[in-house]
């Protein structure tokens, strides 16, 4: 009995440890800090914010995509009034956030499935470029959603990281509009992909 009781014990933590390694979003950022832009964004004298996509030939959650969207529009639309309202200087720099992966568990399967349905996770990159085409900044910003918080707040924190990941495209381009000064991508250390040396 005590034999038995013993193997089943350790069949199901090798099965609970399986299942946690399925669980762990597989989108990674490539670093926990993004560097300077070439130069502040008060240098120029308008500052367009286009919509929200992914990625050339990704698919995704497109209503998580809505949602970062929306969020990143309405945190930087008083700043762009304000910034865009002074005297033009015919240079324009324009900013694509560009959804790269996206991992996103809907309420539905949050409600079904809970922690089993895995991590949600996010890598959003914006592409700042002035109206030359010349590249000013390519920050990255990456945040992720927990199987077990997700699952038990039914969706919550799933929702959360989508205005997370929000939060912080927007925050770079406010920080790095009067000084050149960079800012978090939002990961830690776990989350940030292993850099293999070349040979």
């Amino acid at each position: 009995m005590k034999k038995n009781l013993s193997t089943a014990l350790i069949a199901c933590s090798l099965l609970a440890m399986a299942l946690l390694q399925g669980c762990a979003t597989k989108i990674k950022a490539s670093t926990n800090q993004n560097p300077a832009p070439t130069e502040s964004f008060n240098k120029f004298g308008r500052i367009e914010v286009k919509h929200a996509a992914f990625k050339p030939g990704y698919h995704g959650h497109a209503a998580a995509l809505s949602k970062i969207d929306e969020n990143i529009q309405n945190d930087l639309k008083a700043k762009l009034a304000q910034w865009n309202s002074g005297a033009a200087n015919e240079r324009t720099l324009i900013i694509e956030p560009v959804v790269e992966q996206l991992s996103f568990k809907s309420i539905t399967k949050r409600v079904f499935l809970g922690p089993m349905a895995g991590s949600s996770g996010v890598l959003v990159r914006m592409n700042i470029r002035d109206s030359q085409g010349k590249l000013i900044a390519t920050p990255e910003f990456f945040q992720r959603a927990a199987a077990f918080s997700g699952g038990f707040t039914l969706g919550v924190q799933d929702n959360l990281m989508l205005t997370r990941v929000a939060n912080l495209a927007s925050s770079y381009v406010i920080a790095n509009y009067d000084a050149a000064v960079g800012g978090p991508t939002g990961a830690d250390e776990p989350a940030i992909a292993e850099q293999h040396p070349s040979n």
